[in-house]
């Protein structure tokens, strides 16, 4: 199916987010379709994750909506590139109050799709907002407190983290400098995430030329602190996991799942982290399971 898209701005606190709207085509004018808002992983921009996965939903017949955070690509807001939990609940929330009231969404169908560290911010954010009546996460990275210090070098790799995020926001509060180290690097140890990840790197796939590729180091203690498991028991919104054992964080979705309070499936398919981004069989398989999971919830 043929797919149209729109450029929309959204507000959000004063910050003005630049997104896209995704639509099947044949979309009639006044019509009001289920609509879906997708976000992607942390430090990302629309064109990367989150545009494939909302022309997917389109070709099924979704309005789906993407943006950047405030911060981030094409929207407005400081400090840049900062990768604040809070602000991104914030700005998720914003982007469905802009969904209830577009023309040709339908306000009493609206879902979310998130694919990896969104999907934290999504279901914390869906924990509140009943006009989220559908949830789905694409190889969600979700971790709490045990989780982070297993990922991030124990007691000492998250002590040094979080003293280098005082630091840098002390810098920044002072004089406005904001300090950045890659958020991807094969080569630097103090990137955010360090090693050979071919999809931020590779030009053919993540490393589109809107995303600044940097890491506020100020943002590691929220990070480091931010926990969406414990808002589990709070979710009724009717939620669809999928993942992999061999993407990231497996153990996080299986205990964020056995804490749901609402409806709730989790589908284990094959891939690594990076397959779900943007290759298939990984893309199809979460694809079709997601218009399943949103035809009977939404």
């Amino acid at each position: 199916m043929t797919v149209r898209t729109r450029t929309v701005t959204i507000p959000s606190e004063g910050a003005t987010l630049t997104g896209e709207v995704f639509l099947p085509a044949d979309a009639a004018d006044g019509a009001r379709l289920p609509a879906v808002v997708v976000t992607g992983s942390w430090t990302t921009v629309r064109q990367q994750m989150s545009n494939l996965y909302a022309r997917h939903l389109a070709e099924q017949g979704y309005l789906a909506l993407t943006f950047d955070f405030r911060g981030y690509g094409d929207s407005e807001g400081e400090p840049r590139d900062y990768e604040s939990p809070e602000l991104k609940i914030r700005d998720i929330h914003n982007a469905v109050t802009f969904l209830a009231s577009y023309p040709l969404a339908d306000s009493g169908r609206i879902g979310a799709l998130a694919v990896c560290a969104s999907s934290g911010y999504t279901a914390v954010n869906a924990a509140t907002d009943a006009r989220v009546r559908s949830m789905a996460l694409i190889a969600p990275w979700l971790h709490d407190a045990d989780l982070v210090q297993a990922i991030y070098g124990g007691p000492e790799g998250v002590r040094q983290r979080i003293e280098a995020g005082e630091r840098a926001t002390t810098l920044w509060r002072e004089t406005g400098q904001v300090e950045y180290v890659p958020a991807v690097s094969a080569t630097d140890p103090g990137a955010a995430m360090y090693g050979p990840f071919d999809y931020y790197l590779d030009r053919d796939r993540g490393a589109v030329p809107q995303w600044g590729n940097r890491f506020a180091i100020m943002a590691w203690p929220g990070w480091l602190a931010f926990d969406p498991i414990a808002v589990a028991p709070e979710i009724q919104t009717p939620t669809l996991l999928v993942h992999s054992e061999d993407a990231a964080v497996p153990d996080g979705a299986r205990r964020f799942h056995a804490d749901l309070a609402g409806a709730k499936q989790i589908i284990w398919t094959t891939g690594e982290q990076f397959d779900f981004y943007d290759r298939e069989p990984a893309v199809k398989a979460a694809v079709d399971a997601v218009a399943a999971h949103f035809a009977s919830t939404l």
